[in-house]
């Protein structure tokens, strides 16, 4: 595996609010992740999962510290260019067919109308949906919604996926498609850092595992060393301990 840091998180403090009502959601967390790592990134409600998430993409700017994409400022159109994301809530136009859907993600990527055309039957096929593509969104549900948001992120072929709530509305079969498609990203190469309240696939997928509480990174470690220091336990009890208290993982 390549040295290079795709994501570079150094010191990073992300504040929300003003005087009183500063709220610190971010507090001071450095963490890199390496070319090919998949890196799983978990925490409780409000951990600051989804702020650090939202730095990255540049929808957030840092109150202090900083973030960086490809050796570029996060937020940037060169620290964008080789993402693919899927934010936790994705909304789509209802009236939109799924193949529009992608063809409008695939020019806005830069791709040709030959190449776009050329992709969306593969992707479509990738994440379940091979038969949806003349279909209107307002007709799928929140798991098919999960899944074309998935193929959005692909269409580009990025270097870098970046997802917040991976499996959200996915039911136990989108799941484990899911998890058959971001193997194969694996063993192409790609980068990939996520969240998800759904540890075992952490466990299946992930090289490394970041865990973050009320703003501070409690433990980021490779996978493999946690479960030989925790002697197989599952990475939610082995949480749970660390923050000595009772709250699941979400």
């Amino acid at each position: 595996m390549s040295q290079e840091a795709v994501i570079e998180v150094d010191q990073l403090v992300v504040d929300y609010g003003k005087g009183s009502k500063l709220h610190r959601a971010v507090d001071g967390i450095s963490f890199s992740v390496r070319e090919g790592e998949c890196v799983g990134f978990i925490g409780a409600n409000g951990a600051g999962k989804s702020t650090t998430i939202k730095t990255l993409m540049g929808f957030m700017f840092p109150s202090s510290g900083q973030a960086g994409v490809f050796g570029a400022r996060a937020g940037t159109p060169e620290s964008r260019r080789r993402i693919g994301y899927l934010p936790e809530v994705a909304l789509y136009y209802p009236f939109m067919k799924a193949r529009e859907l992608l063809e409008l993600y695939g020019g806005l990527g830069g791709l040709s109308r030959v190449d776009i055309r050329a992709r969306v039957p593969g992707i479509l096929e990738k994440v379940g949906l091979s038969d949806q593509g003349e279909s209107l969104l307002k007709s799928f549900s929140k798991g098919m919604q999960q899944r074309l948001g998935i193929a959005q992120s692909l269409i580009t072929e990025p270097d870098l996926l970046v997802y917040d709530e991976l499996n959200s509305g996915l039911d136990p079969l989108g799941r484990v498609d899911l998890r058959e498609v971001l193997l194969d990203l694996k063993s192409q190469g790609r980068t990939i850092f996520f969240s998800s309240h759904e540890l075992n696939e952490v466990e299946n997928l992930c090289d490394r595992v970041i865990m973050i509480h009320r703003g501070r990174i409690l433990k980021n470690a490779p996978l493999a060393e946690i479960q030989e220091e925790t002697g197989g336990t599952s990475l939610e009890a082995y949480f749970i301990s660390l923050v000595g208290g009772t709250q699941t993982v979400t």
